[in-house]
């Protein structure tokens, strides 16, 4: 029994160790931590279980049978984050550079199956190097395992990735499948080819950091959500981001009770939206003031900032909120934002979450570089997120709800369940002045004429009584009061059920 307890403790001593101590120390120079101490930081103290930390790898070629380290480079099991149960697996960079072998995949798929099992957060901590050539296609494989269990578990349980490090070809699509993916600045880099490839074929010279930082991927491409500036505000951001989300898709959304008064008035908001329908304001100024304790986590803040999308809490009830921002493009929805905004909206629908929309939208960008990228196509994917939604939907519109963007934001015609209006409300096809001109088109040499009609329509159609005549709003109500009818929407919707018709799937405009 002695014998077997100290073979025990080596074995435990080696998984520990990783790859050495002169590797964690060059893991460490680089400003990043090993894949424990970010477990440690990510759960609760002293919750975390490990499994598998005895599984070493099963090659025999090319020398790898004499190299082999408990655990195979990554730690899973499970733990607790602020009390809430979540599975994690994080990849050892000391180990064979993280790189994932037939038996690490195994592992990391052991504990996809049990969170959706038992109905729990997984949170994937990627560090690799990629694929272990040594292994072949059972590396290969090893990958396609894990995107099986990625699309299983999507809208079942939420999923989670932290790139803390290099993610590079195929490693690239398990995150990219997940929910959301946060990034480390100067550390992290993700993309499909390298740039020695990417020179070799194309003859751009590009930097890691260039191609796929975190900056590039939560600016440009739009592929991570958020970036922060090392590891230990990463795995910070993600215990206070993982507090909004529900355990599963079976489940409500955690309460949280709050000081914060669900009648409180909030009289600055009566002049937040100025006197001239051209002039611009910052339409997070409304969210702030009415969530609970000023509490907003955006997501993408950096990408596509037309539109705002994240979580903040009302009355002690988590949301998602979807808004228009006056102050880029006026607002308008273009590709990207509408794509931003599709996916965060789905999301919050897999996992009863209800969505606030605030609306001030003048249209959709027009311009050939549009068009020619498919914003037909693009602008549906949010019209298709919001008219499947299913969750409690609460639409408030601020100014401009112009033409077909007013459909798409969340409208009653799409089974919004709460339509109001602040009285400063245009809902209309378009414009006052560009309707006019079409309308009146043969009176555009009167320019006289033309401004008499102009005031004509904006006062039949910029305000928001002809839509409340049609009952497309249910009320008009003082910006003042925006928190308290909100969330006393949300209590009456508390308890909806709808369902869509039976089918095996939709088909969402990809």
């Amino acid at each position: 029994m002695q014998n077997i307890v100290r073979q025990l403790e080596e074995k435990r001593a080696a998984a520990e160790l990783g790859g050495g101590q002169q590797r964690i120390d060059t893991q460490h120079k680089k400003g990043k931590l090993t894949a424990r101490e970010r477990i440690e930081l990510l759960l609760d103290p002293g919750t975390f279980e490990e499994w598998d930390m005895f599984v070493e790898h099963r090659c025999t070629d090319f020398g790898m049978d004499k190299q082999s380290i408990p655990g195979d480079g990554v730690v899973t099991g499970y733990g607790t984050v602020n009390g809430r149960v979540v599975f994690v697996f994080s990849q050892d960079f000391t180990v064979f550079g993280g790189s994932l072998s037939e038996a690490h995949a195994e592992k990391i798929c052991k504990i996809m199956d049990h969170a959706i099992k038992v109905g729990a957060p997984v949170i994937g901590i990627n560090d690799s190097g990629g694929a272990r050539i040594q292994e072949g296609v059972a590396s290969l494989g090893g990958y396609a395992d894990v995107f099986q269990k990625n699309v299983l578990a999507s809208g079942v349980v939420p999923q989670i990735s932290l790139i803390m490090g290099p993610c590079a070809g195929g490693a690239v699509y398990s995150p990219a499948m997940t929910d959301f993916i946060f990034m480390v600045k100067d550390t992290s880099y993700m993309f499909v080819t390298g740039p020695d490839v990417v020179k070799t074929v194309t003859h751009e010279e590009v930097t890691h950091e260039e191609l796929g930082g975190a900056i590039t991927h939560s600016t440009t491409s739009g592929v991570a959500d958020r970036a922060f500036e090392n590891d230990v505000e990463a795995l910070a951001m993600l215990r206070r981001f993982i507090n909004y989300l529900p355990a599963n898709n079976r489940v409500p959304p955690p309460h949280r009770p709050t000081p914060d008064p669900v009648d409180r008035e909030e009289p600055s908001l009566d002049t937040l939206v100025p006197e001239s329908p051209t002039k611009p304001y910052d339409i997070k100024e409304l969210i702030l003031k009415i969530v609970d304790d000023t509490d907003f986590f955006e997501i993408q803040p950096e990408h596509a900032k037309n539109i705002i999308v994240g979580m903040a809490r009302m009355d002690g009830y988590p949301v998602g909120i979807v808004a228009n921002q006056p102050l880029v493009l006026a607002g308008c929805l273009d590709i990207k934002s509408s794509i931003k905004a599709a996916r965060f909206v789905r999301f919050c629908d897999a996992f009863n979450i209800p969505i606030l929309t605030f609306v001030d939208v003048p249209g959709f960008l027009p311009g050939t570089a549009q068009e020619y990228g498919g914003i037909i196509k693009h602008g549906a994917k949010l019209l298709y997120a919001y008219a499947e939604a299913t969750v409690p939907k609460i639409t408030l519109i601020t100014r401009k709800a112009y033409g077909g963007a007013y459909d798409v934001m969340a409208s009653k015609h799409l089974r919004g369940d709460v339509n109001i209006a602040w009285p400063s409300a245009e809902i209309a096809v378009m414009g006052p002045k560009g309707a006019v001109e079409i309308i009146f088109r043969k009176e555009l040499d009167d320019p006289q004429r033309i401004e008499e009609l102009t005031e004509e329509y904006r006062a039949k159609f910029a305000n928001p009584f002809i839509a409340g005549r049609r009952g497309f709003i249910d009320d008009i109500i003082e910006p003042r009061q925006t928190r308290k009818r909100i969330c006393r929407s949300l209590a009456m919707l508390r308890d909806k059920k709808l369902e869509n018709p039976w089918r095996k799937h939709g088909n969402i405009p990809l």
